[in-house]
């Protein structure tokens, strides 16, 4: 996927999200069709760590019956990094397991800011986020 579309009120729900748990990371969910995101479904961060995130699985489950059941796709994952990088960090290509687009929230002097990643075979490539 060369890039990823979402409207300006799906990423103002995403950084309201990161910015609520902030300093821990928070992560969540991007349902779609295409490379265009229809929902962001928010999904407690299970490890509570300002470094690292664990989906809380009952809850993770929960938003994937959703995504079916309303006949969307699982397109994109997002998650914050509070305190940096702006960019994919080792582990998270550790621990990539699904074909979508990661998009990371990082704090740059005192505002979110949004990129998109596809993360396959160890390696990463940045991934055009279209704001509507």
């Amino acid at each position: 996927m060369h890039s990823l579309t979402l409207t300006k009120e799906q990423l103002q729900k995403m950084i309201a999200h990161v910015n609520s748990h902030a300093p821990l990371e928070a992560c969540g969910l991007l349902a779609g069709r295409g490379s265009k995101v229809e929902t962001v479904l928010m999904v407690a961060n299970q490890a509570q760590s300002p470094i690292r995130y664990v989906m809380d699985p009952i809850e993770q489950l929960s938003a994937f019956e959703w995504i079916d059941s309303n006949g969307l796709e699982l397109i994109g994952i997002f998650h914050s990094h509070p305190t940096g990088p702006e960019t994919v960090s080792p582990t998270d290509i550790v621990q990539a397991a699904y074909a979508v687009v990661y998009v990371i929230l990082a704090r740059v002097e005192n505002s979110w800011r949004a990129r998109g990643f596809w993360i396959e075979d160890g390696k990463y490539n940045e991934v055009g986020l279209q704001i509507l």
